[in-house]
């Protein structure tokens, strides 16, 4: 009888557990329904799309909230997550573009037309009824409903790595279908990002002319043609990124609300040519440097646009493909440039070199270079690299223009790839040196990355010899600062 008592008295307890939190959680929601809607809006139109209509059919109160948000982000990995699934064949990929373009026509058709649609992006499959489907929708909803921001994410079923030419044709031939069967919805797109696809000569310039309301353009292994000319023009773009591809050039020649240029991975010599972009404040560019890459001059290529303020060069951890000009070239185009960003230089290698920039640019502010070999980016195999022209880790000769230079702006520097060797200390007391109101000197162990650690066993990574001590880094300072009157070790932060 005492086990069976205690027995029952354990399952009655359990029970009481159960409803206690079932209560509790019914509680939680029933608070979270009760807040006022213009908060329960904010909240909802800061998550995922999906996860707020699933937290608006919580209750009836809620319900009516679905017709008022004015924020949607309808794309296929956001259903795939909420699913648990993963898209591994074409009739996957196909039933879940579906109800992408389903939910998609639902959403839009559904809720009160007086209330502006603030942002819609839809991400999905390139497919022929998906998209007339979408498209429609999206029609319907400029014409009945005011919206202010529409974006297009187009994904192909054949990814770029795996794209034949005839594929490249094929998919913008489906695009341009679609595009002619729906000028009104891209006339008023104000973001498109387009993937894989090789258009005819005039495709993208007619798409530019149709899509008047555009602000941001994003082609991601696109062109028209191997060594094709790509001439841009565009009153309202503000923001352009081109990814891979293989123009020859883009000649930015008339753009004049543009703010923003980001190019990665250009194929032939001189990847950008500057006509009129006055408002062109950021510059970001990427490559991977192999023996035939042009080393580009910042005199040249920056020559007709000297007001750059923001400027971004990636290396990916090969070879320096920008050659270090002096002081009297360099400043007639660097005169407004208040910040550089210097990654993926390669490890093992000297980097003064990169004072070249901060003579060059006097109203410089803020200076970030990485140092880092991303071992499981980068091609590894000795013979690949010398096959495809890889080079050898080689220092960049360079020599200061003059022995009592200093900078008065620069009040930060952070360097991620630290090492306590003789590169990095004498780099960083040689711009002590020169900075005179520096503030910040912020330094950062190697960045961490998963898959380097699977690497095989003969592919050898130099361990971190970054300081972790509190007495390491004491004594590092110390070292860093001997003898630098002007300059104190407390603007140097370990960060790591």
């Amino acid at each position: 009888m005492k086990n069976k008592k205690g027995t029952s008295d354990s399952r009655n307890k359990a029970t009481a557990c159960r409803e206690g939190e079932a209560a509790s959680g019914e509680a939680g929601r029933d608070r979270f329904s009760k807040l006022p809607d213009d908060i329960l809006l904010n909240i909802l139109e800061r998550v995922d799309t999906l996860e707020a209509l699933r937290t608006c059919i919580l209750s009836k109160q809620m319900l009516q909230l679905c017709t008022m948000l004015s924020r949607f982000d309808i794309n296929m990995g956001s259903l795939c997550h909420h699913h648990k699934a993963q898209i591994g064949t074409i009739p996957c990929l196909a039933r879940f573009n579906n109800v992408v373009a389903a939910l998609t026509e639902k959403i839009l058709s559904a809720r009160n037309v007086e209330i502006p649609i603030r942002k819609l992006r839809v991400k999905f499959y390139l497919r022929h009824d998906d998209c007339f489907s979408i498209g429609k929708a999206v029609a319907c909803a400029m014409a009945t409903q005011k919206v202010d921001d529409a974006e297009f994410v187009l994904l192909t079923e054949t990814g770029c790595l795996s794209c034949t030419h005839a594929d490249l044709l094929c998919h913008a031939k489906k695009f341009n279908s679609w595009f002619h069967d729906w000028p009104i919805v891209f006339a008023g797109l104000t973001r498109l990002w387009l993937r894989n696809m090789r258009f005819g000569e005039l495709d993208i310039p007619n798409i530019l002319s149709t899509c008047k309301q555009l602000e941001s353009l994003r082609l991601s292994y696109c062109d028209a043609g191997v060594c094709s000319v790509l001439q841009l023009e565009h009153a309202q773009l503000v923001e352009l990124h081109i990814d891979l591809g293989k123009f020859e050039t883009v000649h930015l020649n008339c753009l004049p609300n543009l703010q923003r240029m980001n190019y990665t991975c250009w194929s032939y010599q001189d990847p950008l040519t500057f006509g009129s972009v006055p408002q062109l404040s950021k510059l970001s560019l990427v490559n991977i440097g192999i023996s035939s890459t042009k080393n580009l001059q910042l005199s040249e290529l920056l020559a007709k646009v000297p007001w750059i303020k923001d400027l971004h060069l990636d290396f990916k951890s090969e070879k320096i493909w920008v050659l270090p000009e002096c002081p009297k070239l360099l400043a007639p185009v660097l005169g407004e440039l208040q910040i550089v960003n210097l990654d993926n230089l390669p490890e093992g290698c000297d980097i003064a070199w990169t004072m070249f920039i901060l003579e060059a640019a006097p109203s410089l502010k803020e200076l970030r270079i990485t140092v880092w070999d991303h071992l499981c980016k980068m091609v590894t195999n000795k013979d690949l690299r010398m096959k495809n022209g890889y080079c050898e880790k080689a220092n960049i000769e360079w020599k200061p223009s003059a022995a009592d230079f200093k900078h008065k702006n620069l009040v930060k520097l952070t360097i991620y790839g630290f090492q306590p060797d003789e590169n990095f200390v004498r780099y960083v007391r040689h711009v002590m040196e020169v900075a005179v109101n520096m503030e910040e000197i912020s330094l950062h162990d190697r960045e961490v990355c998963e898959r380097c650690g699977d690497l095989e066993p003969s592919i050898q990574v130099c361990p971190s010899r970054y300081p972790r001590t509190s007495e390491e880094k004491d004594m590092l300072r110390e070292e860093i600062t001997k003898e630098l009157r002007i300059s104190s070790p407390f603007v140097i932060h370990f960060r790591s």
